[in-house]
């Protein structure tokens, strides 16, 4: 008769148990503060939580085709240096009054980088770029940095890389990327089923269609995750499911996807998939072949398709900041260039805006 397994049959079957050394892992935890806290250390106002809902509403009607204007989410790769920021968002703001008959502009806050081995992962994590990182002066910061963008009147963007990040600064942001590396994640989706604003999810980084088109669906639907409440305490948080996505054509490894042909192939992909048929380009990363002044002749490109009658194209996506170029991050920087990937300057932006 076979008797069932257990610990103890196993041992007397292979001989005494050995006893097992595992090695202790080496980790440091810093206590944070919860959700609920930064936000009542740093709210937002009745008034300016009323200007973000607007500007979300504003943003789904261009996504949807119910206002002709081109949504721009323009701004630096990433903030390293706030100050600089603010003066890029200053100079941002003026010229969104003055194009405002034909973009929507919304300013490039991202506040996490994602890295493809190591490096510095942002303003968020490592606010003084020492390497050692510091989430607690990283949040505050960030938020501040938000709230600061948002009182100039701006619609704020920003990608989502940490779930958890987003239950800190979620109530200031009006439109939300989803990453190349990321669109795939299971985790992403779900958080996106549950953002109070419109996202966009990017094509993944061989330039294929379908990881973003089941993303669009995954997120549409509802979902159960692990999450915290605003007071920090694990959750199971149900979420409703978002509509508001749309894909983010950004090319891929070694060919781009902003000619006409591409677009028309998007579009044909998500129309048989039941989903939203609006398209944005990001004129940067392997569009551009990491070549930050071919934003120019895209950008023209994408916008004289659309000019041509495609009103499939809702938006574009620029990476810019005060200087041109991208520098390597020292003890010298120059100010308002970029330490991750290159931007073209304020002068380039402006010009291009005004030009299109």
């Amino acid at each position: 008769m076979n008797m069932p397994l257990t610990i103890d049959t196993l041992e007397s079957a292979t001989g005494a148990a050995q006893p097992t050394t595992i090695p202790a892992r080496e980790s440091n935890a810093m206590i944070l503060p919860t959700p609920v806290q930064l936000r009542t250390e740093l709210p937002v106002s009745t008034e300016l939580a009323a200007q973000i809902e607007r500007h979300r509403a504003a943003i789904r009607r261009v996504l949807r085709g119910e206002d002709s204007r081109t949504l721009v989410v323009v701004g630096p790769c990433s903030v390293h240096d706030e100050v600089a920021a603010l003066e890029y968002g200053e100079k941002l703001a003026a010229l969104a009054d003055e194009v405002s008959d034909r973009f929507l502009i919304v300013v490039r806050a991202y506040l996490e980088k994602p890295r493809t081995t190591v490096g510095w992962k942002g303003l968020l994590y490592d606010p003084e770029r020492t390497g050692a990182g510091d989430l607690n002066q990283g949040l505050q910061r960030s938020r501040r940095l938000l709230l600061n963008l948002a009182r100039l009147g701006l619609p704020i963007a920003t990608e989502a890389l940490s779930p958890l990040a987003m239950d800190y600064l979620d109530d200031l942001v009006s439109w939300t990327a989803i990453g190349a590396r990321t669109t795939e994640s299971q985790i992403h989706r779900e958080l996106v089923s549950g953002l109070p604003m419109p996202v966009g999810f990017k094509n993944g980084t061989d330039g294929g269609l379908a990881v973003a088109i089941n993303a669009m669906k995954s997120a549409a639907h509802s979902h159960h995750r692990l999450g915290i409440t605003e007071q920090g305490l694990p959750a199971m948080v149900t979420t409703a499911g978002n509509v508001d996505t749309h894909i983010v054509l950004r090319g891929g490894r070694g060919i781009t996807n902003y000619d006409a042909g591409s677009i028309a192939e998007a579009v044909d992909a998500l129309e048989a998939a039941g989903l939203s048929t609006a398209v944005m380009v990001d004129c940067s990363h392997d569009n551009a072949q990491k070549q930050a002044e071919r934003q120019l002749d895209i950008a023209r490109e994408v916008m004289a398709q659309k000019a041509a009658g495609n009103r499939h194209i809702r938006g574009l996506m620029l990476e810019s900041f005060l200087e041109a170029g991208r520098q390597d991050d020292s003890d010298d920087l120059l100010y308002g260039c970029s330490i991750t990937d290159p931007c073209i300057g304020w002068e380039q932006t402006e010009t291009l805006l005004r030009s299109l």
